[in-house]
């Protein structure tokens, strides 16, 4: 079993247009810029790095490949969440999707590369705890949600951290068996061989895995817009040191996807 104080991190994804993505993760999605140069740029809140860009120029969509499905980015509070949708509403940034997930409340954003983005907000954990498997997909209640901001619309607070990177996975069966039998992650909920839901410490999820635009694919290759890597962060050393062991020493999934590890 992982330890269950790891998380996830930052993901690394390369965009087709560095000037375009930076405008639009510091005017749509509020992160910062912490550093910039070389086709490269480092976004986060509160000083931590969430996303790390690297410009490949004309790199197309990744559509149709396994990779990234959506990273996510966890506010601290629900009315932080509802403060960022009055943002949204205010300076017209378009979502794809608005859901409630019982453990949890979501916007859905795709960047100008498809990049999925989700920006969420976690219910009590005391509401959730021990029936994390009844995650599911809801319509979200719009104005119950803005109804507890009482405050001007405002971007990223600055402990926004990364939650959640949700994958998409040549086959969820395989998938399962890599990053619970192998990495040592609790499976959550398992939706057939559609999608998986993983975590440590009873979370509700820190990695979701699913074959809906992806069932069978290859890795994106180079020319796309894709997820280079996604960061999974440990305690200590020596949980670092036996996850890589238990892996071979190669830090990619079944599907493609490659990972680092950090402590």
């Amino acid at each position: 079993m992982i330890a269950p104080a790891t998380t996830v991190g930052a993901v690394q994804l390369t965009v087709a247009d560095l000037v375009r993505s930076l405008t639009y993760y510091t005017e749509s999605i509020g992160l910062d810029v912490l550093g910039f140069g070389d086709g490269e740029a480092s976004l986060g809140a509160g000083g931590h790095e969430l996303v790390h860009l690297v410009e490949e120029p004309g790199a197309r969509p990744a559509d149709g490949y396994t990779g990234l499905f959506h990273f996510a980015l966890l506010v601290p509070e629900r009315r932080d969440l509802a403060g960022w949708m009055q943002h949204a509403i205010s300076d017209r940034v378009q979502l794809t999707g608005a859901s409630d997930h019982f453990v949890s409340e979501a916007l859905y954003l795709r960047d100008p590369d498809h990049h999925g983005i989700e920006i969420y907000a976690d219910r009590p954990r005391r509401l959730w705890e021990g029936q994390a498997d009844r995650i599911g997909t809801w319509p979200l209640d719009v104005d119950d949600l803005l109804a507890t901001n009482t405050e001007p619309a405002r971007a990223l607070p600055e402990r926004t951290r990364m939650g959640h990177v949700h994958l998409r996975v040549a086959d969820v069966e395989e998938s399962v068996r890599f990053y619970r039998d192998v990495v040592g992650f609790d499976l959550i909920a398992q939706l057939g061989d559609q999608a998986a839901f993983l975590s440590a410490g009873g979370y509700h999820h820190h990695l979701g895995a699913n074959t809906w635009e992806s069932r069978g694919a290859a890795p994106a290759p180079t020319g796309t817009a894709r997820l280079t890597h996604f960061t999974i962060v440990v305690p200590d050393d020596d949980e670092r040191d036996r996850i890589a062991a238990a892996v071979g020493g190669e830090l990619r999934d079944p599907s493609g996807n490659e990972f680092v590890l950090e402590t």
